[in-house]
């Protein structure tokens, strides 16, 4: 058996004559198991609200999304919709034109944004799992809104009202040449169908319609788009099916994946989870400073035994090797046992959900793999570098002293 290692194990297990030496060694086992713990509870936290934040974003962003390279719209002919759907790889595709537009009802109104969506819409995105109540309607003129709009305007669902949808007239010239009777403005007439909740700021941006009437109200021919939404077989390789889209579309068209359409979302998610994690390692660090005093605090109990052990040929880097790895235990079992108790609160969080963010939701947390090497590899880093400070305090002065 290594002999440092056995001696280390040896003075891990064996209480101290000093009552004191046995607190400190107890509070500094205590804080790393508390940091260690704490650690991997958030990270499963924000992995868990990323999760969830990304879940709204992934109900209405396809896995691919065809916008226009220049401008707001762009064209797609018969021959390139047939060439789409020969791509290997892409499940299904949908057409979609939106633009912004002022909504109206009874002396109430709000901006947001209309899109009109083709009969492939659905099974493209999961938008369909947002509709709280009512339907996508059959009819040409039914269109679906988000609870803020339904909120602000109080348009109610049946075919008897409906409410105005009013976009700028598109072309060049003044209010005066288009004559003084013309409205400066189109129309369009919405029963609303249905309603769909996912979270606050999409449920007051977007009113869905059916694509052909959107194209009537922008005065767009049938072939003019906003974007082409692209649903990929799970086998499908991104790139691959990328790259055959664009040789489709040409350089009229750019297309952006899911994870591209939202750069800002994720930069601000990976941000806000680097800047809790090194937060929290700034607290382990300042809690591994106890390792080196409670080592040293050691190295000075056992003066007596260190000095038989030189006397008997034990040289200097083997006693610095003792409690080096006595460091090493203290923080390694201090984390795997921080850790266990982390993963025990996060699994009953994930079985019975005892912390609410709302009477009906409870807070998302994700049990990772990757957060629990991280944690460990924290902690036996921290404790690598805290335990090499304090066992270097072994000098031969020390000992002969």
């Amino acid at each position: 058996m290594n002999f440092p290692f056995y001696i280390a194990k040896r003075y891990l297990r064996s209480k101290s004559s000093q009552n004191a030496v046995n607190i400190i060694n107890f509070i500094t086992f205590l804080v790393i198991v508390i940091g260690s713990a704490a650690l991997f509870i958030v990270l499963s936290a924000f992995a868990g609200l990323k999760t969830f934040s990304l879940s709204f974003s992934n109900t209405f962003d396809p896995d691919l999304k065809a916008s226009p390279a220049t401008g707001k719209y762009f064209t797609i002919s018969p021959d390139e919709e047939s060439a789409l759907r020969e791509i290997e790889g892409l499940a299904n595709f949908s057409k979609e034109l939106e633009e912004r537009a002022y909504l109206t009802y009874k002396e109430k109104s709000t901006i947001a944004y209309i899109k009109g969506v083709d009969e492939n819409y659905r099974a493209v995105t999961g938008v369909d799992s947002t509709l709280i109540f009512g339907n996508w309607g059959s009819d040409m003129y039914h269109g679906v809104i988000g609870i803020g709009i339904y909120n602000i305007l109080g348009v109610p669902m049946n075919n008897r009202t409906a409410m105005e949808v009013l976009v700028p007239k598109p072309g060049e010239g003044s209010f005066s040449q288009q004559g003084f009777n013309s409205k400066p403005y189109n129309e369009l007439a919405l029963v609303v169908s249905g309603v769909f909740a996912v979270e606050e700021s999409l449920d007051k941006k977007y009113v869905f319609a059916h694509l052909p009437i959107v194209q009537d109200l922008l005065q767009k021919n049938r072939n003019e788009v906003s974007g082409i939404n692209f649903k990929l077989m799970e086998s499908a390789s991104v790139d691959e099916v990328r790259n055959s889209i664009m040789e489709v579309l040409g350089d009229k068209a750019s297309v952006l994946t899911r994870r591209e359409l939202n750069t800002s979302l994720y930069r601000m998610l990976n941000t806000e989870n680097l800047a809790t994690y090194l937060i929290f390692t700034l607290v382990l660090i300042i809690a591994l400073f106890n390792v080196v005093g409670a080592i040293i605090m050691m190295i000075l109990d056992k003066q007596q035994n260190s000095k038989t052990l030189y006397s008997l040929g034990t040289t200097i880097s083997a006693l610095r090797r003792i409690y080096f790895i006595q460091g090493i235990l203290v923080t390694s079992f201090g984390g795997l046992i921080g850790v266990l108790i982390g993963s025990l609160l996060i699994g009953s969080q994930l079985a019975f959900g005892w912390l609410k963010i709302t009477p009906t939701l409870a807070y998302p947390v994700e049990y990772s793999l990757i957060n629990l090497l991280i944690v460990i590899g924290t902690i036996l880093v921290l404790g690598f570098i805290s335990s090499k400070i304090a066992s270097s305090r072994i000098t031969k002065k020390l000992i002969t002293a």
